[in-house]
């Protein structure tokens, strides 16, 4: 019996009012961001007594049309007659130090220029793919996708995937009993790890990337940049001309079987996922995946008539561990805010 569900659900849709898993007091409306390599998704949150959520006010900024992170917060804020005392960003990439590092912004960020910048008192940072994973506990599985595995998952971690303008991973750990104490959150940079490859073709596929890089991580494959990437190395491996530039393009013609070399790239997109995620999972002992980035949510037929879950399970004898591991598809919408703005109140309850 196919266990995938059939036709796919609808996008999860965060309500205006979201139950908070911690918390006995109310907050004073803030500002809480999500901001990836090409959109800035920014709300005024407010956590009343009680744990409830309300997103007050949303936006979604393109990036790449203002100067810093800095202006994007301010321009919310005087938008929307936004407090600035409290701010939260959830952003792709690692904070070392007051410096960001990341390959996908379109500009650098600082933590304390970003704070003096736009008048920020109590500024914080955190991973993206750290807040999407804080925001687990808010989704309801009938508004989901399964893509294998069973109904049911067991207690342990839960993995969060996101293949988007770059590749964001976390590990959610199971929430102590304790009282007050936030949930725990792994983030990882498992984009940068080096792509791992399993048959003919995509070992010629990677031998054709490394003519390019010497270091080539699963992000360069598995992202919007890196399906332009392995469509154009394909089209080298096969002699003809690229006729595609963009992710969007590429997918498109997949999906209609236009372009041989798109409908390939596709279905190596979606193999290499299944087996990274199977990777991950065995790697962290995950009880449940989540797919949660920007493509998975748009190529969803597609990716649920793959060799996805082929791909999954292909662990050797740990592949029946995995055969009780089910894999999820969410789509993205507002998680990385909500996930943001509770992670902070869970850090700072009662302001």
């Amino acid at each position: 019996m196919n266990p995938r569900r059939q036709p796919p659900n609808p996008p999860i849709v965060i309500p205006a009012s979201t139950e908070h898993p911690v918390g006995q007091h109310g907050s004073q409306p803030f500002i809480a961001a999500d901001v990836g390599g090409t959109h800035a998704r920014l709300g005024l949150v407010h956590v009343r007594p009680g744990g409830k959520v309300d997103v007050l006010a949303y936006h979604r900024y393109v990036c790449a049309e203002f100067p810093s992170l800095a202006a994007i917060v301010d321009d919310f804020a005087k938008t929307h007659g936004a407090d600035r005392t409290h701010v939260v960003v959830a952003i792709a990439g690692r904070l070392e130090g007051d410096n960001l590092i990341n390959a996908n912004l379109q500009w650098p960020v600082s933590v304390e220029r970003t704070r003096r910048e736009a008048g920020i008192a109590h500024f914080a940072l955190l991973n993206d793919f750290e807040a999407v994973a804080c925001a687990m506990p808010y989704i309801d599985v009938d508004a989901m996708t399964r893509v294998c595995g069973p109904l049911q998952a067991g207690e342990g971690p839960a993995l969060v995937l996101g293949p988007g303008t770059g590749f964001g991973a976390s590990l959610c750990l199971p929430r102590t009993l304790t009282q007050g104490v936030p949930l725990r959150v792994l983030a990882s940079e498992a984009g940068h790890a080096a792509l791992a490859v399993g048959s003919p073709r995509e070992m010629a596929l990677l031998a054709r990337l490394l003519q390019r890089w010497p270091h080539v991580d699963n992000e360069r494959v598995l992202s919007g940049p890196g399906l332009v990437n392995t469509y154009v190395a394909l089209c080298e491996l096969d002699g003809v001309v690229p006729k595609l530039d963009s992710p969007e393009a590429i997918a498109t013609a997949a999906q209609t079987g236009i372009d041989a070399q798109a409908l390939e790239s596709l279905q190596l997109f979606c193999s290499l996922l299944g087996s990274l995620a199977g990777d991950l999972a065995v790697t962290f002992g995950a009880d449940a995946v989540y797919l949660a980035g920007g493509i998975p949510a748009q190529i969803r037929p597609f990716l649920l008539e793959s060799d996805f879950a082929q791909r999954f399970l292909n662990k050797g004898v740990l592949g029946e561990v995995l055969a009780r591991v089910p894999v999820w598809l969410v789509d993205h919408g507002q998680l990385g805010l909500v996930g943001a703005a509770a992670w902070y109140y869970e850090r700072h309850s009662g302001f």
